[in-house]
């Protein structure tokens, strides 16, 4: 299948595949004229790829999965090196919130020091 309809069957854009595949999560075949060409099989390891970023993970996070993107990875038990990739993710998102939240504190204390109160803005 061309890349296009690799899209609208798996439901990402043109652009994220490329990606994909750039990044080496992805493969395609190229036509004499040039054209990606995809298996069958590219659906689900797309749909797989977008699984995993969407909790969370990185494309770079996203290779140590690569020996099972052609599976069913909702259903598959997770991996001892799987699970360590998700739990740094997670700490790194923890530690980004935390700091997140310090910086909304500090902006807050100096608006209700400038009698300001944070959330209600008057036009």
């Amino acid at each position: 299948m061309r890349i296009g309809e690799l899209a609208a069957t798996s439901g990402v854009s043109v652009r994220a595949l490329r990606h994909y595949e750039q990044a080496g999560l992805v493969h395609s075949e190229r036509s004499d004229n040039g054209y990606r060409s995809y298996g069958v099989e590219a659906v689900n390891r797309v749909r797989n790829i977008r699984h995993l970023l969407d909790a969370g993970l990185t494309l770079e996070d996203v290779r140590v999965f690569l020996p099972c993107l052609d599976g069913d990875l909702t259903t598959a038990a997770p991996s001892a090196k799987g699970l360590r990739v998700a739990l740094d993710r997670l700490a790194v998102l923890e530690r980004r919130i935390a700091a997140q939240r310090e910086v909304r504190d500090r902006l807050a204390a100096a608006l209700r020091s400038a009698g300001v109160t944070p959330g209600v803005m008057t036009g």
